[in-house]
């Protein structure tokens, strides 16, 4: 089941990736229904909250008519930062399946992990590498992509 929704979470990934975004995708489901879903727009819309998961999370609220998204999970392509997990905690969302992690910023086991380290008033269960070379592998392309674009399309050498 898993699988089913990460897959979801890598297709606004991917829309993200067209926009030339880090292609970092997010789905909450809500009693085995999708009820938001969300990428990156962070480069588009020149602002550094508008990450996958923040975007997520204001989307299920709006239509649940309430920020506490209890009985909610999160699928994640990349493993949240600090800001995300943060909301993620006070959104009171259940359980975060990740599909890679994130070894620069990642909050939820790589750098640190704000939900196990910290005594919040609520717990995040999490699950690591769900399609994780799905997740990273398309981070990786799009990373590899920017660099050829930067450099004018000669294998990453400038001339």
């Amino acid at each position: 089941m898993e699988e089913k929704y990460m897959k979801e979470a890598l297709k606004e990934a991917s829309k993200a990736y067209q926009k030339e975004e880090i292609p970092i995708g997010a789905v909450i489901v809500k009693n085995g229904k999708i009820i938001a879903r969300a990428y990156n727009l962070k480069e588009i819309k020149h602002d550094t909250t508008e990450h996958a998961e923040i975007r997520a999370i204001k989307k299920a609220s709006k239509k649940l008519e309430s920020w506490r998204l209890t009985d909610c999970q999160m699928y994640t392509t990349l493993e949240p930062c600090p800001m995300c997990a943060g909301a993620i905690i006070q959104a009171r969302i259940k359980k975060v399946y990740i599909g890679t992690m994130d070894e620069k910023t990642g909050a939820c086991g790589s750098v640190l992990n704000l939900f196990k380290d910290h005594k919040f008033n609520h717990n995040v269960e999490v699950e690591y590498g769900v399609l994780e070379d799905e997740c990273k592998s398309l981070l990786q392309d799009f990373f590899k992509d920017l660099r050829k674009k930067k450099s004018g399309g000669k294998n990453g050498k400038r001339e």
